[in-house]
């Protein structure tokens, strides 16, 4: 994704002129625009120098942004204090003469107080002085209208200018009928309110900002023997850099020297510090506490993982959340709208016989009384004071979509290995033989399995080197694949493997035998052990057992409880046998345990899954990539795999299972703040447009000025702004407001869902069919991208496996969907359909 910086709008209207004049420009796949960080997120093959002229030609300025830090400094709000102490200075005078002295006695000069004229001209000079200082509303305002895209500073501007018009007219024909305070006034109370948005926006960008300001600005490289400080621009990959105690990291790096304990706060939101020695990784703007090490840097500059945690947090403030389409559509008729309503109120006072000057002054209220601005304001500022609040707590939104796709999951799939369990094996039972003792068994067992690097040996040894045993030397050494070892100790013959391997050198007894079968429904392996003496024919002398399995992670069933409590479906998937996959399933807690699944069949569950509502796969693997993509949401475990990390939706760099739960808590509490900044820019308008023209005058007798009109349109964003700030207080991690799961139990649940994985995961994979397209044209991931959504758009196609590399799409099927209906979507974009198998 491009990003630009995009200057001149001022509110939702603005944007989506923006947005409308990119958007037509050939080769844009995808734009969204920003009003809370002035940014513009562009996707395709389209130029920069096409996406600026078209920004230019719709009357606002635009370039590409140069830096993250550049695009969040806030340079308006320095502008706006200065604009508004001036306004505010000129102000009080004018209101001196207009008002001070009519309605206070105030002393003016004689001259003033005797000559109309006089006084009018004054207030004219003064008025005038404040619009020019507030020209930027009227230039702003008057262009939009010129364009026919007319936006709020053409409301602000037409209410000041109409004022200022009347009290010049009545000047003139010497009535005193003046309204140049109000024309005055009007613009500066939307400075004021412009002032207090401006500081408000910035703040919702602070979370960012103190990321950014993280890594240090220099750093100590170690060459030649010496030390030396340069700036961190100048650290190249490979460079050996040292961090002192108290130092923040200034790259990634892997240590070489030394040891330390590092808080990585800053990246995970786990305030207890991780203990790193010799090989271990370490992150930009993270502190090291206690020791002096000597690291070599692996990732500079973009490449680090603060970097790409701000580039994936920036990124996201770029995107648009589907909800705000709602206020997008309002916006994009609601000036024009609110200009007409204005004219039919002056209109139709006249015809009730209200003297032009109340008329004149119902419709200038309700030009300025009307506030686009809160609706474009509402969703962008939640979501990015969320997106600051998740980035603090190692939960990282890719897009404005994902983060709002996260809070309406209604079933949550997770990966077994590494995401429920710690994704390697240990040694969790030793059982010896009678007359073997436990240490003797496991002395034995790791000599033997110190050989190999199969996972299962892995875990032998590592339980071994826990009890600082040393491996005893092993001749003749032998592994049969799928089976087990085989080896000499000391010139006795050493087994060790399976079941059935193990019983061709020694009898394995009953009792063994059954106390096996109730490990292996706790979803353990168990490797079994014998040794035959030297010259000994006879058989072998059995050793004992090792039962290892794939631990469940120590939080792994508080995060499942979370989820239920939330009223969350909970599935585990994986590709292990069954009896071991529910064996897990039952210590997690889940719902629904579906195993035996391959890797390229997870895809096809989380389609299948997608029926019953909104879908998150949580997972860390290779392996899970493509299931990641198919999901609503794909939530990646920051420990994992990069190819996950790229393939999901949110990524937590926790790698803690009870970040789920908290990522959807955040999301869910993103959401309610969105809609009540919706609820309160919609109902602000309806509420007081009616009041400002004066329709429940013979009612009530409530009436509006101008510029209280002006002064409510002010605060109205404010509160918007406001209002999402208030999600910096809340915490993630609370279960306080949790939603209880409702009538169903936990057992119906399970029930209702094995019914349906037994007849429709089933049913329909029978009847799914899947052709194949040859398709030219296509040179990129966007060409992917722009075959797969249109193919998908189609009713009967259930998912599209596009490549460019391939020239192919893999289409899958629910329905019959003829070919030439297949040909006509993809040439629709301008490709070319060879064929279709």
């Amino acid at each position: 994704m491009e990003q630009y910086s995009i200057t001149g709008m001022s509110c939702a209207a603005c944007q989506a002129r923006v947005e409308k004049a990119v958007s037509g420009v050939p080769g844009v796949e995808t734009c969204s625009v920003s009003l809370l960080t002035n940014s513009m997120g562009v996707e395709g093959t389209a130029s920069a120098e096409e996406i600026i002229n078209a920004v230019e030609k719709a009357g606002y300025g635009a370039r590409i942004k140069v830096s993250d830090e550049e695009l969040l400094k806030d340079r308006e709000t320095p502008k706006l204090k200065k604009r508004l102490i001036t306004s505010v200075c000129f102000l009080v005078v004018l209101m001196y003469f207009s008002m001070g002295h009519h309605m206070l006695g105030l002393p003016v000069p004689g001259l003033v107080e005797e000559n109309m004229m006089v006084n009018g001209l004054i207030q004219m000079a003064l008025a005038l002085i404040v619009m020019f200082i507030n020209r930027q509303f009227f230039t702003s305002g008057f262009r939009s209208l010129a364009n026919r895209a007319p936006n709020m500073d053409t409301l602000v501007a037409m209410g000041s200018a109409v004022a200022f018009a009347w009290s010049t007219v009545a000047l003139i024909r010497g009535n005193s009928d003046f309204y140049f305070e109000t024309a005055a006034m009007i613009v500066t109370l939307i400075t004021i309110g412009k002032t207090l948005e401006a500081m408000s926006k910035g703040r919702t960008t602070d979370a960012l900002k103190s990321l950014m300001k993280l890594a240090p600005k220099t750093v100590t490289l170690f060459e030649d023997g010496a030390e030396k400080t340069v700036p961190v621009d100048d650290v190249r990959a490979g460079d050996i850099f040292i961090v002192k105690p108290g130092e923040n990291v200034p790259v990634d790096g892997v240590i070489i020297e030394g040891t330390t304990a590092v808080n990585e706060a800053a990246l995970t939101g786990e305030s207890i510090p991780v203990d790193k020695e010799p090989g271990d990784q370490i992150s930009a703007a993270t502190l090291n506490q206690s020791g002096y090490i000597r690291a070599k840097a692996t990732r500079v500059g973009e490449d680090t993982t603060l970097s790409q945690i701000i580039r994936m947090v920036s990124d996201a403030a770029a995107t648009k959340a589907p909800i705000a389409r709602i206020a997008d559509k309002v916006s994009g008729v609601f000036v024009p709208a609110v200009l007409v309503i204005a004219l039919i109120v002056i209109i139709i006072w006249l015809i009730a016989g209200a003297d032009a000057g109340y008329a004149l002054a119902r419709g200038i209220s309700v030009l300025v009384i009307s506030c686009p601005c809160a609706l474009g304001l509402a969703t962008p500022v939640a979501i990015m004071v969320g997106n600051g609040v998740g980035a603090k707590n190692g939960i990282l939104f890719k897009t404005a979509q994902s983060q709002e796709e996260t809070g309406r999951v209604a079933t949550v799939v997770l990966d077994k290995t590494g995401t429920i369990t710690e994704g390697r094996p240990q040694v969790t039972d030793i059982l010896p033989a009678e007359g073997v003792t436990a240490d003797e068994l496991l002395e034995k067992a790791f000599a033997l399995e110190s050989r190999s690097e199969h996972p299962l040996a892995v875990a032998v040894t590592e339980a071994a080197k826990a009890k600082a045993m040393e491996p005893a030397d092993v001749t003749d050494f032998e592994a049969a694949p799928g089976n087990g070892l085989t080896g000499r100790l000391e010139g006795a013959e050493l087994t060790g493997g399976n079941l059935e391997f193990v019983s061709g050198s020694a009898a394995v007894g009953d009792e063994y035998r059954a106390r096996a079968e109730r490990l292996a429904e706790e979803g353990k392996t168990c490797l079994y052990f014998s040794e035959r003496e030297p010259g000994d024919s006879a058989e072998g002398k059995f050793l004992g057992i090792i039962a290892v399995a794939d631990t469940i992670r120590d939080d792994s069933p508080e995060a499942v409880r979370q989820l239920r409590n939330m009223g969350i479906h909970v599935i585990m998937l994986t590709g292990d046998n069954e009896l071991t996959a529910r064996a897990i399933g039952a210590q997690a807690g889940v719902d629904e345990v579906i195993a035996g699944v391959k890797p390229d069949g997870k895809d096809s569950v989380i389609r299948k899954l997608g029926k019953r509502g909104k879908v998150a796969m949580v997972g860390d693997g290779i392996n899970d990539a493509p299931a990641l993509t198919r999901a609503d949401v794909g939530m990646a475990i920051g420990a994992g795999t990069d190819v996950a990390i790229d393939a999901a939706d949110v990524v937590l760099m926790n790698s803690r299972l009870t970040e789920v739960p908290a990522a959807i808590r955040l999301s869910r509490a993103t959401l309610r703040n969105i809609h009540e900044n919706l609820f309160w820019a919609f109902i602000y308008n309806v509420a007081l447009i009616p009041v400002a023209a004066g329709a429940y005058v013979h009612l009530t007798g409530w009436t509006m000025n101008p510029m209280l009109g002006a002064a409510a349109m002010s605060l109205s964003s404010f509160c918007v702004c406001m209002n999402a700030l208030r999600l910096n207080l809340f915490d993630v991690h609370s279960t306080r407001r949790d939603k209880m799961r409702k009538a169903k139990t936990a057992a119906a649940a399970v029930k209702d869902t094995e019914t349906y994985r037994e007849t429709d995961l089933t049913e329909t994979e029978e009847k799914q069919m899947e052709k194949t397209m040859n398709i030219e044209g296509m040179m990129c991931v966007h060409c992917e991208a722009t075959v797969k959504k249109a193919l998908e758009a189609i009713d009967g196609v259930e998912g599209a496996d596009v490549s460019h590399e391939q020239n192919k799409a893999v289409v899958t099927l629910g329905a019959d969907v003829a070919d030439d209906v297949l040909k006509e979507a993809v040439e629709a974009k301008d490709y070319t359909v060879i064929s279709i198998e």
